[in-house]
C-alpha cells in the first residue's frame, strides 16, 4: 500500500468517516513475514497468495515471527530471540500502535498468539533468573498493557499456538535454559526435558514429553490442523544423527513420531527451522535452512514423501494449492504435490517464519 493512501485512510479514521478497517484494506494479505532490505533496514511484509508483497512496514531491528490479530489489520512483530521488544503495527496506516517491552527479568522468544476473540495477546518468555518459561498476557483493548503471566510448563518456551475454536494454548517448551549474560549459550543440555504443554486459563491441562533417549531433541516449532492435531518440529542438541525431528500430537492421545532414512536425517542437519501442516493434517512440511532442504511428510504413513533442495529455506505456511516457502535469499515459492511449481524473488531477505493470517 502506498504511503499516500495510508495517510488518506488514517485521516478518514480520525474523523470517524471510514468503517472499521479489515485485512482487505491492506490488500488482503494471506501471510506475514519479517525481512531485511538491501539497505540494511528491517521491515514487516504482507504477502498475498499470488506471491506479491502487499505492504512493507518498518521495524526497529531484525524480526523473527509475527502474530496477526484475528479480525483487525494489526500485526505484532517480535524481535529475534532473545529479544526484549515486540512492535504492534497498524497495517493500514503503518503507525506503531504499541511497543511491548519484556518486564524486568524476562525476554521474549520471538513468538506469540492472540486469543480467539482477539482481546488478549500471549507471548512466550524466559524468566531467566529462575530458569523457567512463562506465557505473558497483554490486554489489547488497554493498548497492549501487560496484565499477567502464566507458567509455560517447562524451560525455554519458543513457539505458541491456539487450538482452533478454543482458547486452549499449546506451547513448545524447548527445554533449553539460556541467560542474557551469556547470549544464546545453552546452559543445561545434559538435563534438558522438552515438552508440549497445553494451557487453559492458566492451568496446564496436559503435557507430552519425548522418550527419555530423545530428551536432547528440543521441541521448537508448531503447526496446528483444523481438528486440533499439533505438529511439532525439533532441533537435535547431541552428537550424531537424530532419530527423528518431526512428530504429531492430539489432546488425550499418545504422540506419534515421524520416520526418515539416515540420509534424510543427515540432509536436515539436526535442525527444523519451521513447520506447517495442511488443513486436514495429513501433510506436514518442514524446512532446514542449515541443510538447504524442504521435506514433506505423509502423516498416515509417518514417512517422508518428498524432499526438495531450497537454499536457506526457512519460512513455510499452507496455501490453497500446497505450501508457501520463503528463503533468506529472497525467494517466495509455491510447493505442491509435484514439487516447487513457481518461484519469485524479491529485493529482500526473508527472516525465519512465514505466518498465515
Amino acid at each position: 500500500m502506498q504511503a499516500g493512501r495510508r495517510q488518506f485512510i488514517a485521516g478518514l479514521l480520525a474523523t470517524g468517516l471510514a468503517p472499521r478497517p479489515t485485512w482487505a484494506d491492506v490488500g488482503s494479505p494471506s501471510y506475514l513475514s519479517a525481512a531485511a532490505r538491501s539497505d540494511g533496514t528491517h521491515v514487516l511484509c504482507g504477502i498475498d497468495t499470488a506471491l506479491n508483497i502487499t505492504f512493507q512496514l518498518p521495524l526497529p531491528a531484525r524480526g523473527h515471527a509475527a502474530a496477526a490479530h484475528p479480525t483487525r489489520p494489526q500485526a505484532v512483530a517480535f524481535a529475534r530471540r532473545p529479544g526484549t521488544f515486540a512492535v504492534v503495527i497498524d497495517c493500514v496506516t503503518g503507525a506503531q500502535i504499541a511497543m511491548l517491552k519484556a518486564p524486568p527479568g524476562r525476554h521474549f522468544y520471538g513468538h506469540g498468539a492472540f486469543s480467539r476473540d482477539g482481546s488478549l495477546l500471549y507471548t512466550t518468555e524466559n524468566d531467566f533468573e529462575a530458569g523457567r518459561g512463562v506465557v505473558g498476557l497483554w490486554d489489547v483493548s488497554a493498548g497492549y498493557a501487560r496484565i499477567d503471566e502464566w507458567d509455560s510448563g517447562g524451560i525455554g518456551p519458543h513457539d505458541i499456538k491456539r487450538l482452533p475454536g478454543s482458547d486452549i494454548l499449546v506451547v513448545a517448551n524447548g527445554g533449553i535454559d539460556t541467560h542474557p549474560d551469556t547470549g544464546r549459550t545453552k546452559l543445561n543440555i545434559p538435563t534438558m526435558r522438552p515438552n508440549l504443554s497445553y494451557i487453559s486459563d492458566a492451568m496446564i491441562i496436559e503435557q507430552m514429553e519425548l522418550p527419555a533417549e530423545m530428551h536432547k531433541n528440543s521441541i521448537r516449532h508448531l503447526a496446528v490442523a483444523a481438528d486440533g492435531q499439533v505438529a511439532f518440529g525439533m532441533q537435535w542438541q547431541a552428537d550424531g544423527l537424530a532419530e527423528t525431528l518431526v512428530g504429531v500430537h492430539s489432546l488425550g492421545t499418545p504422540g506419534r513420531l515421524m520416520t526418515a532414512t539416515r540420509d534424510q536425517m543427515r540432509d536436515m542437519q539436526g535442525y527444523v527451522g519451521s513447520i506447517a501442516c495442511s488443513e486436514d493434517g495429513r501433510t506436514l512440511v518442514v524446512t532446514s535452512p542449515r541443510g538447504g532442504i524442504v521435506q514433506v511428510y505423509d502423516v498416515q504413513t509417518a514417512q517422508v514423501a518428498q524432499s526438495r533442495s531450497a537454499g536457506d529455506a526457512c519460512g513455510v505456511a499452507p496455501s490453497q494449492d500446497g505450501f508457501m516457502i520463503t528463503t533468506g535469499s529472497g525467494s517466495l515459492s509455491l510447493l505442491n504435490g509435484s514439487g516447487i511449481e513457481r518461484t519469485v524473488t524479491e529485493a529482500v531477505r526473508w527472516d525465519n517464519h512465514l505466518v498465515a493470517i
